[in-house]
């Protein structure tokens, strides 16, 4: 037996129609990716910074927002000023002592083609070396007829980077600075009081959800640039390294951990490789004792500093940070746990809500 199912005109064009606009509005999400990154980003550094504004404005005799917002402004630009002085010297000198070590790793280099190429000769196989040395010759013309390209692009890159970078920071201080105002013509909208009172309560919430996940992220990103640079300070003391990497090691590590999963093991190799420019075996002590911290860090301190904060499971976060980086990159990564724990709170209530309509229908049945 056969069911005939009859569907109106007016109902098929409505859902093509919800089709057709969910379709349209992913697109513009995607679309405008870059902007959206921006201004994400820009929220989320604003929420960050809220607290510390907010403090300012109740201690100010002025009571001033725009000053208070000034200030601390000011205090994390000088921040990262700090880093970056500490960090691009010690870089830079190392690179410059590479190249300067460059030749005579060159003629090691040659020094080991001359027993392989003996080894060659004796045994018949210079043919193939040959073709593996010309295969490798094309690659490396390659490469350098395409490095003015790649430098054109890279200059276009830093520069969208820089325009990008300007962006949000005055995205940030203009988010701080009218944020109240804004809030306040939001609540003035509610005509009821019950609904007001309980939105405000969810924004509460979000908004410690946030504030809670960057205190914990700086906390632990402490913990392992102290942890880095006290090792580099030790192992300077054992092995022929410069003590002065030290504070720049902390920097790094302290820097590139605010990346989730993989910003640490980053800037554990970035040290490692530096250390490995001076000494060979105090950069494998190095790199060993970073790997036991990170094991630690990742079963003990980060699960016990984050799990209260942010409230999400490993696999939430896992998830999350997964999506926030394939669909904007790096930032998508950082500001994607704090958006989940947000999504969250969303959920949460909406299952509790659900939960009393049905116990109360129940009761009045």
């Amino acid at each position: 037996m056969k069911a005939r199912i009859e569907i109106d005109t007016r109902t098929f064009v409505r859902f093509w129609l919800v089709v057709i606009g969910f379709a349209l509005a992913a697109f513009a999400i995607y679309s405008a990716r870059s902007a959206l990154i921006i201004i994400s980003t820009a929220m989320f550094l604003a929420i960050a910074l809220s607290p510390p504004v907010n403090h300012l404005v109740k201690i100010l005799p002025s009571k001033s927002r725009v000053l208070s917002t000034a200030i601390a402004y000011s205090v994390v630009l000088a921040i990262i000023g700090i880093i970056v002085f500490l960090v691009i010297p010690p870089i830079i000198d190392q690179t410059v002592k590479f190249m300067q070590h460059f030749p005579s790793l060159v003629d090691s280099a040659v020094d080991q083609s001359r027993g392989v190429s003996d080894f060659a000769n004796h045994y018949q196989l210079q043919p193939q070396v040959d073709k593996i040395v010309g295969s490798l010759n094309n690659s490396v013309t390659r490469s350098v007829t395409s490095v003015g390209p790649s430098l054109v692009a890279s200059i276009g890159s830093i520069l969208s980077a820089v325009t990008a970078t300007i962006l949000i920071l005055v995205l940030t201080f203009l988010m701080l600075v009218e944020s109240p105002a804004w809030l306040r013509r939001l609540w003035s909208v509610y005509r009821n009081k019950k609904r007001l009172e309980h939105h405000k309560a969810l924004l509460g919430q979000m908004y410690k959800t946030v504030t809670s996940y960057v205190t914990g992220q700086l906390t632990v990103s402490t913990i392992a640039g102290t942890v880095a640079g006290i090792m580099v300070f030790i192992l300077s003391l054992l092995f022929n390294i410069p003590a002065s990497l030290s504070v720049p090691s902390a920097a790094i590590v302290f820097v590139l951990s605010l990346i989730p999963m993989f910003g640490e093991v980053i800037g554990a190799l970035l040290i490692t490789f530096i250390l490995l420019l001076n000494n060979v075996t105090a950069a494998i002590i190095f790199l060993i004792i970073i790997i036991v911290y990170q094991q630690i860090e990742a079963n003990y301190i980060s699960p016990k500093i984050q799990s209260k904060r942010i409230d999400l499971s490993a696999l939430a976060i896992l998830i999350s940070v997964t999506i926030g980086i394939y669909l904007f990159g790096i930032v998508g990564g950082i500001i994607s746990i704090p958006i989940a724990g947000s999504l969250k709170v969303l959920v949460d209530d909406y299952l509790a809500r659900v939960k009393q309509n049905h116990t109360n229908k129940k009761q009045t049945t």
